[in-house]
């Protein structure tokens, strides 16, 4: 408990007539917003604020000549009365306890009370001001938290990985032991930003850039990379939200690192397995070949090679979510500006690859409209953004190229696309 410092008798002389003190005095107690009481040595309430008879669903005068131990929680009593006696002896001149008061309904109240001695020129207590401050709702709000932290220990106690955030005024890093010890053994200390990405995967640095958080252009983001363990490499997801005050100034960014190692390992062997993208919907290499081998080579074919010319960009400044959101719409864009019988696939990343039946007229006429289509902005819950594309479409009448030299081909009149400033397209014959 905690004694208050020097206490200033009730009776002094002042310069204050006593009808002014007491019209001060009065004025203070009414006004407070936190509950009042003047309380007599023998233990019975003298006064009451307004504030305190409301918090405690009384009227005042049932409050009045009440004993303050009928409204206290039978548990806190005892703890109450002896710090009270102790004021009365003389061993203290005040204290503060978080004590439970009941309402008429036997509802609580939690509060947390604050006493202090009004005492004569003898020392004699007079009167023991009580101020009382409803914490009922920041107690409950706290259990809450509590039970949140314990619900999150434990869920992360199934899974294997931890928590790491970053305050944005200091620039200092911190992760917590539980993923500091999955990544270093049972003795590892939390880690800083360097130690953390020194046990990132090289190639994988650029999935975990905090620049667009950092820089508060997003406020959410997920990252996939690669983590140096105990368990060895392992795949993880990064869940990272950035944090900000009440005048919307980011103050800190918090992160949940997650192993999904066989997660992934399912999803790459079903993407594998698979003819379609799992993202998109549009054929995979896989099921491209197939197509490819079904077509008729009477009619001539076409490969066209796509290239999305902002996709990096929106990647790294609107995070991943925003990206595949921009290869979705991508895809859709190009099953429409072909025919449903003609083949559109995504390699992976950013990059597209349409095969269809024709000769050169239909290879600029179809890339001329893949343009078109692609340089239209996109509207993404997080604003409008532009990416465009770049594409090189080679064709040929003969039934020999295979579909790996017909892509090679397409892509030097890609990079020649590229090379004339982007948003473009370059169409050329297969000759050999």
């Amino acid at each position: 408990m905690k004694q208050s410092g020097n206490v200033k008798p009730l009776y002094r002389e002042s310069a204050h007539s006593a009808e002014e003190r007491g019209a001060l005095f009065d004025y203070a107690f009414e006004a407070a917003p936190i509950g009042v009481a003047l309380v007599s040595p023998s233990g019975e309430i003298v006064k009451v604020n307004g504030s305190l008879a409301t918090m405690l669903a009384r009227a005042r005068d049932d409050l009045t000549d009440v004993p303050f131990g009928h409204i206290t929680h039978p548990d806190d009593l005892e703890t109450d009365m002896n710090l009270f006696n102790d004021v009365l002896r003389g061993k203290r001149d005040g204290y503060r306890l978080d004590k439970r008061y009941l309402r008429p309904d036997n509802s609580v109240v939690e509060a947390c009370l604050t006493v202090t001695a009004m005492r004569k020129p003898s020392g004699e207590v007079a009167r023991l001001l009580a101020m009382i401050e409803d914490v009922t709702e920041a107690r409950r709000i706290e259990r809450q938290l509590l039970e949140r932290a314990a619900q999150l220990e434990l869920a992360m106690e199934a899974v294997r990985g931890g928590f790491w955030h970053m305050d944005l005024q200091t620039k200092s890093f911190e992760t917590s032991d539980r993923l500091a010890r999955y990544i270093g053994g049972p003795q590892a200390g939390r880690m800083d930003l360097n130690a953390y990405l020194a046990n990132v995967h090289p190639d994988d640095h650029p999935a975990a850039n905090l620049t667009p958080l950092l820089q508060g252009e997003v406020d959410k983001a997920v990252a996939e990379y690669r983590l140096r363990t105990t368990e060895g490499e392992r795949w993880m997801r990064c869940d990272r939200r950035l944090l900000r005050d009440a005048q919307g100034t980011p103050f800190r960014i918090i992160g949940v690192v997650i192993d999904f190692t066989e997660e992934h390992l399912r999803r790459a062997e079903l993407e594998a397995n698979a003819d379609t993208d799992v993202l998109t919907g549009l054929f995979n290499r896989r099921g491209l070949q197939k197509k490819f081998d079904r077509m008729s080579k009477e009619k001539g074919r076409l490969v066209l090679t796509i290239d999305l010319d902002g996709f990096k960009e929106v990647n790294d400044s609107l995070g991943h979510a925003a990206g595949d959101q921009v290869l979705i719409e991508t895809a859709s864009r190009l099953k429409a500006a072909v025919r449903p019988s003609d083949a559109v696939c995504r390699l992976g990343g950013d990059e597209f690859v349409v095969v269809l039946e024709g000769g050169g007229e239909v290879a600029e006429r179809v890339a001329g409209r893949i343009v078109a289509e692609l340089a239209a902005p996109i509207d993404l819950k997080e604003g409008v953004v532009l990416v465009e594309a770049s594409v090189g479409a080679a064709w040929t009448n003969s039934s020999t190229p295979t579909l790996e030299k017909m892509m090679r081909h397409a892509d030097k009149c890609l990079y020649e696309a590229k090379a004339k400033g982007k948003n473009t397209a370059v169409v050329c014959e297969m000759t050999g």
